[in-house]
């Protein structure tokens, strides 16, 4: 009995004392991995990353107080907020550090200016610094961006590392794109510039999904209300990601019908109800989404006026659908696919019905952007589609019989380009 309680007792020491080496194992290991990050986040050098803080969730930045000597806490929350995918809030010193005081201008345009900067760990970034001039539509133009994109991740779509909103600055830092953006690939591209069309409908595919997200998939519905090739940006391997929030806005479910003060998006993409004073819904991303495809297709504008012997063809849209409807779609396909290979043109023409379907006059006759992906993957058959423009008809015998009477006005038959037109062309699409 004495002896089984000796081994009793040798075997509670033994469980207690390989309890306690393991305790201080798993510390040593813990102080150990925290030394070596701070040695890493140290060697860059104090002058790469004294520049760089992060205000912490919840804080705020007082008196104008700005300090070079960067604390160990502030890297770490700075890295955290990244890695976290919370946009996190830059100074205006801070962003001149990033950008080496805005030296390389990549665009330009009625918001402001695109600069390339570098975070100190060495990644690309894209600053926007909005137009100060602008006054309340930069405030707007901001919030909305921040609104909307700052709460979202995809892989499709361009993510937002950070923003800069002070009286001086108001910026917002993106991740940057090498390849710029799709308008560069399908207008007059340069030969190292050209793609065949499968990588084409991969970046159709690759933008439809984004547009999914949006509007079926986050928590509250995003409408983008900009979708055209300059706001489709292109990575390393041409991967798509949309970009330009600044007209977007979030909205409920269960809101089915928004009204909207003033014209949003861009003539020639824009559906026909965003010039209407009628609520809209989320199926204008749907019709704008079919613009694009269209230009995919042609690997032109959508209007070209003057550039082609015959004026049918100047508006490319309408021109498709004629060709569709008299059964002579090669005509299409030969400049979607110039190599004639049969699988692209397979593709093509699913690219092409889809196209159609996306620009239908009426709001309730465009798919869904799920049933878009669907359709574009083949998954899902697609029926014939319905005429998009049978309600430009009437529109037409007008201005025909305007220019017979002798009024000088002209306006381009189907160019969505035209407010006339649009208020003008009120009747319901027939199938």
């Amino acid at each position: 009995m004495a002896l089984d309680g000796g081994i009793l007792a040798i075997a509670i020491v033994a469980t207690i004392t390989t309890g306690i080496v393991s305790v201080v194992f798993i510390v040593a290991i813990y102080k150990c991995a925290k030394v070596g990050l701070k040695m890493y986040l140290q060697g860059d050098g104090g002058s790469n990353i004294d520049r760089v803080a992060s205000v912490g969730p919840g804080s705020t930045r007082g008196g104008g107080v700005e300090t070079d000597d960067v604390e160990m806490g502030s890297m770490s929350y700075f890295f955290e907020d990244i890695q976290k995918e919370r946009p996190v809030r830059f100074s205006s010193q801070q962003l001149r550090a990033f950008t080496r005081n805005y030296a390389h201008k990549v665009g330009s345009g009625g918001f402001g200016v695109v600069y390339k900067g570098r975070f100190p760990n060495g990644a690309a970034v894209a600053v926007k610094v909005l137009n100060s001039t602008l006054g309340k539509r930069a405030e707007e133009q901001f919030m909305a961006e921040v609104g909307t994109i700052g709460r979202t991740y995809h892989i499709n779509l361009v993510r937002l590392y950070g923003f800069c909103f002070d009286a001086a600055v108001k910026a917002l830092v993106y991740e940057y794109m090498e390849n710029g953006s799709l308008d560069g690939y399908l207008f007059d591209p340069p030969p190292e510039r050209k793609v065949a069309f499968g990588k084409l409908h991969e970046i159709a595919v690759g933008t439809a999904k984004a547009l999914r997200y949006l509007h079926e998939e986050c928590a509250q519905r995003i409408i983008h209300y900009d979708i055209k090739p300059e706001n489709v940006l292109l990575g390393a391997g041409l991967e798509p990601k949309v970009s330009d929030f600044g007209l977007a806005r979030l909205c409920d479910r269960e809101d089915t019908h928004l009204t909207i003060t003033g014209a949003r998006g861009t003539p020639g993409y824009a559906a026909p109800e965003l010039w209407m004073p009628l609520p809209v819904t989320h199926k204008c991303d749907v019709y704008s989404y079919g613009m694009l495809l269209f230009e995919m297709l042609g690997r032109r504008r959508n209007l070209e006026l003057g550039l082609h012997g015959r004026e049918s063809q100047e508006w490319y849209p309408r021109w498709v659908w004629h060709r569709f409807e008299a059964g002579d779609a090669d005509a299409v396909l030969a400049r979607a696919t110039p190599t004639g290979d049969k699988k692209e043109r397979e593709t093509a023409e699913r690219v092409c019905k889809v196209a159609l379907w996306c620009v239908q006059y009426r709001p309730e006759d465009r798919p869904s952007m799920g049933s878009v992906v669907r359709m574009l993957e083949g998954e899902d058959q697609i029926a014939a589609p319905c005429n998009p423009f049978a309600h430009l008809a009437h529109y037409n015998r007008s201005t025909s019989t305007t220019q017979q009477s002798g009024d000088t006005t002209t306006t381009t038959p189907g160019s969505y380009d035209s407010s006339a037109h649009l208020l003008s062309a009120r009747i319901s699409t027939q199938c």
